[in-house]
């Protein structure tokens, strides 16, 4: 194991995680399937403009390029980055390529080559928590798509730093951007295990199925020392309530005691994405969450200790990492995993920019094909948020993808039913009198 594979695995869960028992999979997570592209140099140099009243036509944003536009002009660097070399030091371990203001900010800020090819010095790009002063924690949706009715989110931000994250535009609601910020400027709640409590004491509270990492990570780095999704976790346990959860991170190994308990009981599963089995693609769109090869590892562990555990292939993007269907689901499969789903790539606002820019950086020769691919199955669009099908998308591409999955799945002996959790166990907190006589 070479020093940045050490590094890397130093970041997220356990450094004496055992290796995985089969060596075939184990040898799959570090093939690689395509070759970065090397970092070009040129100086880039900031500029700001007032945004008119066109710009919040479209919902507060200001007309921009189309995706395929700016990927012809990349690269394109953010606020406090100068050269791609220097963005390769200062920016190391980091999804995004720019930080373009947020939509509802009254100014934007750009780059542009200024014709000087001048060395400067790089600030590193540090991670920065503020604490959230949240009033309520439970956040409750009417998404007929989705099979939850409400979800629980410790932080905001995520320092995984996943190009393709669809929570990427909710920073800008904080005056940041979706883009370097929503790495690097994150927010966390620690008031969060008392506001459940108080939430679930409501006379009206009714038990459903609470979801964990719906929009960002709960088990990103900053929650090995702020454990907030574990003082979480406690507070459902208490009260057996049903919790599902969703992680990238071999840090949700932490908490099984809490989780096995909450297993034996009917209360908890827990899916763990797993996007590629190629570690240097892994490595490039997102940086800072566990390896592969962790991720299956952490599917065996879990499976093991009997706590229901499923695999998430989220995204499937096209012409970058379907290919790797069958393999990943027959993977997943054989630590242990019950179920496998996947969410075709999803670019709303903010996001269909960043990832442009990705893979042009990244692996330019097939840009415009994953984008050709990307319109196919949106209408001619970058991204359709029609219901029913935005996980999916449509077209031929999008049944030919599920018919794939499927068969990968029944191939594997995976169940296409999703497990449901108990509700019926569930215990109201206590509250006035009846709270002070337990003391």
């Amino acid at each position: 194991m070479n020093s940045k594979a050490t590094k890397r695995q130093e970041t997220d869960g356990p450094a004496s995680a055992r290796a995985l028992p089969d060596k075939q999979i184990a040898r799959a997570a570090t093939m690689p399937v395509f070759a970065l592209a090397a970092p070009q140099s040129g100086q880039q140099t900031r500029t700001s403009h007032t945004r008119h009243d066109a710009d919040t036509s479209q919902g507060g944003t200001r007309p921009a390029p189309t995706p395929a536009a700016r990927a012809a002009s990349l690269p394109i660097f953010g606020p406090g980055i100068g050269s791609p070399q220097e963005l390769n030091e200062a920016g190391k371990g980091r999804g995004a390529r720019s930080n373009t203001t947020g939509r509802y900010e009254n100014r934007a800020a750009e780059t542009f080559h200024d014709g000087w090819d001048i060395e400067e010095d790089a600030k590193p790009l540090r991670t920065q928590v503020s604490e959230d002063a949240a009033r309520t924690i439970i956040t409750r949706n009417q998404s007929p798509d989705i099979s939850f009715d409400r979800s629980i989110n410790p932080y905001r931000g995520c320092e995984h730093g996943c190009v393709y994250c669809f929570a990427r535009p909710t920073h800008a609601y904080m005056g940041l951007s979706p883009g370097l910020d929503f790495e690097t400027r994150l927010f966390a709640k620690p008031n969060a295990a008392r506001l459940l409590r108080r939430e679930l004491a409501k006379k009206n509270y009714e038990p459903r199925t609470i979801a964990i990492g719906t929009n960002t990570d709960p088990y990103q780095p900053i929650e090995r020392e702020r454990r907030i999704t574990r003082q979480v976790l406690e507070v459902l346990a208490e009260h057996r309530h049903p919790v599902a959860i969703v992680t990238k991170s071999a840090l949700v190994t932490r908490d099984m005691d809490i989780l096995t308990d909450m297993a034996r009981d009917g209360l908890v599963k827990v899916a763990i994405s797993v996007t590629t089995l190629d570690a240097k693609l892994a490595r490039a769109m997102e940086p800072r969450a566990a390896t592969p090869t962790r991720r299956l590892e952490t599917i065996r562990k879990l499976s093991e200790a009997g706590i229901p555990t499923s695999a998430m292939m989220a995204p499937i993007i096209p012409a970058l990492n379907d290919h790797e269907i069958e393999a990943l689901v027959k993977a997943c499969a054989r630590m242990g995993a019950r179920e496998v789903g996947y969410v075709m790539l999803r670019l709303p606002l903010e996001i269909k920019d960043l990832f442009a820019e990705w893979l042009a950086d990244v692996t330019p020769d097939r840009a415009k094909r994953v984008m050709k691919i990307v319109r196919d199955m949106r209408g001619g669009k970058d991204y359709d948020a029609e219901w029913g099908t935005r996980m999916t998308g449509g077209g031929p591409y999008a049944w030919t993808t599920s018919r794939r999955f499927a068969l990968a799945r029944q191939r594997a002996g995976l169940s296409a039913q999703r497990a449901s959790l108990r509700t019926d166990l569930f215990q109201v907190p206590a509250t006035g009198p009846r709270q002070l006589a337990l003391i």
